[in-house]
């Protein structure tokens, strides 16, 4: 090859030299998003201003290229633009705000600083908004800080919301979530009088109502209620065993009642604490959840139709523990109720049983229309009641196998684990005499006594 030939390929790599280095700079300044990241929100009306402050970790804000010492600290001297693209950027579009339902214009920022791990100024709302504003204030955004890296530094800012009256009702939608792999926050409403309401949520919980009124929380309730009882397979699949077998309404009546009223005794009481707070208390209500429905699809199986029909015992044992596992879905959100609690656990049942009703509004005439149509209704109710048991079999030991993970002593000081028998005792007192109370009811309904007379007279 002669000299002419090769100074295309040198003239050509002599051009993109310089494409291939800034290339090069680009992936090595190119930020990874965080696995995790913590956000904490204060929000404070005051007179004709809704202002809010929210602290996240700098290194959320990903594509903004802070300037760094040779030491890999940030060169503070000349951060401060940079922050306010940041804000611009990554948070203040994220956060909507509204007042009695109305959305407010995107806030303006009326402050901000960069704070280290070791502050604890959010412990008190006024401490926090008085630092943030004299930080701004004095031009020092960095809060004197003398070194520190972008991968410690927390960014505070303060957003402004124009707002007409400080004791209406307000919500904010955070939609934050993108900043980090997961995201938790913590949300603290400082109402007027200087009481608090505090909210923590994982990623983005749509719009939450930070002092809700009764009917908001119902709507809010009602609606978890019934979506979570569309999206709990077990739940849906136990309710299914529990009415394969039936062919009429009276009997079915008395069954799903009695279900529904031992989970709901069983929901109130983890609702208002008393439920054991181990960590393998929920795994084994799972593992438990997952036995109920191999041992009802089994009797399915074994056991003649006129006798599941007047199960109504058997449907409420099991409902009070299927009552714990709504309770997990329950006590994380009982936050969003306000003040409301009541009406936000009746709310939350009323929505369960609405999905239980929908489903079966479709299920069971499917199910006395196809009995109708095959040669062997039993024979329908052994093989649906098979495919259910053994779904639910590997359910249950591989849930099995979770709680023998933990470590299922009963632990801590006497007086506490005496103190959970007892509460354990009460609520089998309780629920006992619910059961017998309403067993004349059952029994009529599901044809027990009928039954019975009939037998006698013979």
């Amino acid at each position: 090859m002669n000299r002419r030939h090769l100074r295309i390929p040198i003239l050509t790599l002599a051009l993109l030299a310089p494409l291939l280095l800034l290339g090069a700079v680009r992936i090595g300044q190119a930020h990874e998003i965080p696995q995790r990241v913590a956000i904490n929100m204060v929000v404070r009306p005051a007179d004709s201003t809704l202002q809010l402050l929210v602290r996240v970790p700098l290194e959320a804000l990903r594509d903004v290229e802070f300037p760094l010492l040779v030491d890999g600290s940030l060169d503070l001297t000349k951060v401060r633009p940079l922050l306010s693209e940041g804000i611009e950027v990554w948070l203040r579009p994220g956060i909507r705000v509204f007042e009695n339902g109305r959305a407010l214009p995107a806030g303006s920022v009326g402050a901000f600083r960069l704070a280290s791990p070791s502050d604890q100024s959010l412990a008190s709302a006024r401490d926090a908004f008085a630092t943030v504003a004299q930080a701004y204030r004095t031009q020092a955004p960095v809060n004197a800080l003398n070194w520190i890296t972008r991968e410690q530094a927390l960014l505070d800012v303060i957003l402004e919301y124009p707002i007409t009256d400080s004791d209406a009702r307000f919500a904010v939608e955070p939609q934050l979530a993108h900043l980090g792999i997961r995201t938790v926050s913590t949300v603290r409403l400082v109402l007027p009088d200087g009481a608090e309401r505090a909210f923590q949520y994982v990623g983005d919980p749509g719009r939450i109502e930070l002092d809700p009124r009764w009917y908001q929380a119902a709507g809010t309730f009602l609606s978890l209620g019934f979506t979570h009882i569309l999206g709990g397979i077990d739940h849906l699949l136990f309710v299914f065993c529990l009415v394969i077998p039936v062919r009429k309404w009276r009997p079915l009546v008395a069954i799903v009642s009695a279900f529904t009223v031992a989970h709901s005794l069983t929901l109130a009481t983890a609702a208002f604490g008393f439920t054991p707070q181990a960590l393998w208390f929920p795994p084994l209500i799972e593992t438990l959840i997952a036995a109920s429905i191999v041992f009802m699809a089994v009797e399915n199986v074994l056991r003649p139709a006129e006798v599941l029909e007047r199960r109504w015992p058997v449907a409420f044992a099991f409902g009070l523990v299927h009552g714990f596992g709504f309770s997990f879905a329950l006590q994380e959100s009982l936050q969003f109720g306000g003040g409301h609690l009541l009406m936000s656990l009746a709310a939350f049942n009323v929505g369960v049983e609405l999905g239980q009703l929908a489903v079966l509004a479709v299920v069971v005439p499917v199910l006395i229309a196809v009995a109708a149509r095959v040669t062997s209704a039993r024979a329908l109710t052994i093989v649906l009641s098979a495919f259910v048991a053994h779904s639910s079999w590997h359910w249950m030991t591989e849930r099995g196998g979770e709680l023998f993970t933990y470590d299922l002593a009963l632990g801590g000081s006497s007086a506490v684990m005496w103190l959970g028998v007892l509460r354990g005792a009460l609520l089998l007192a309780v629920a006992t005499a619910v059961a017998w109370g309403l067993s004349g009811v059952f029994d009529r309904l599901s044809g027990r006594r009928t039954s019975e007379a009939s037998a006698q007279g013979t």
